[in-house]
């Protein structure tokens, strides 16, 4: 089963708020995830970004994947840098 680390939208229509899940890769983007990383807010000044980076590093070194935009913000929250130096 190939996981990744994945943005989830979330929020009303034009006020987009985002989950960071980790999904099964054949799951839709909004449909069933196994677990709640964090949340991104890109309408707040500046942007929101809460992420636990303890289970982030541990799905990381058991071989998710992360989407860009969700390895973007990874990098942001130190989760990545954490992840190459462990």
């Amino acid at each position: 089963m190939a996981v990744k680390i994945r943005l989830m939208r979330t929020g009303k229509k034009k006020q987009p708020m985002y989950r960071m899940v980790v999904a099964d890769a054949r799951s839709p983007r909004d449909g069933r995830f196994i677990e709640v990383l964090g949340h991104y807010n890109p309408r707040t000044e500046p942007s929101t970004i809460v992420v636990n980076n303890e289970k982030a590093v541990s799905w990381l070194r058991n071989g998710a994947q992360p989407t860009d935009a969700a390895a973007k913000l990874l990098e942001i929250s130190g989760a990545m840098a954490e992840f190459k130096t462990g």
